[in-house]
């Protein structure tokens, strides 16, 4: 089973950038999809961009146009620029790979650690 670590959070003021890593133990390649989640404190974990095998990508309404998903098959290696960020970015994000039923409607049953973002106003 691939196993799937995130890093690259941090703690960055309102408007500044972070880049997230998912690097995956295997190869992405024979994943449907890759997506990017993340939970605030006292939230449900939410969707908030998906890319396919052949590299298209959707973003939540709230990230649209701020955040970029892309991916490296070379590195097994996906990623989520982060620009412009608010506090309320603010989470742990987590990145998961399957179906795209799966990805789509969150339904893993296994996740990583994740990485904590933290956005100060």
């Amino acid at each position: 089973q691939v196993q799937l670590v995130e890093s690259g959070g941090g703690l960055v003021q309102a408007g500044g950038s972070l880049r997230l890593s998912c690097v995956a133990s295997g190869s992405i390649t024979g994943f449907n999809a890759v997506g990017w989640y993340r939970q605030a404190p006292g939230k449900q974990r939410e969707l908030v961009a998906t890319i396919s095998s052949g590299g298209g990508t959707n973003y939540a309404a709230s990230v649209k146009g701020r955040f970029t998903m892309s991916r490296d098959n070379a590195k097994n290696t996906v990623y989520l620029q982060m620009n412009s960020l608010k506090p309320e970015d603010t989470a742990v994000y987590y990145c998961n790979a399957g179906p795209w039923s799966v990805v789509l409607t969150t339904g893993f049953t296994l996740w990583g650690q994740g990485t904590q973002v933290t956005v100060s106003s």
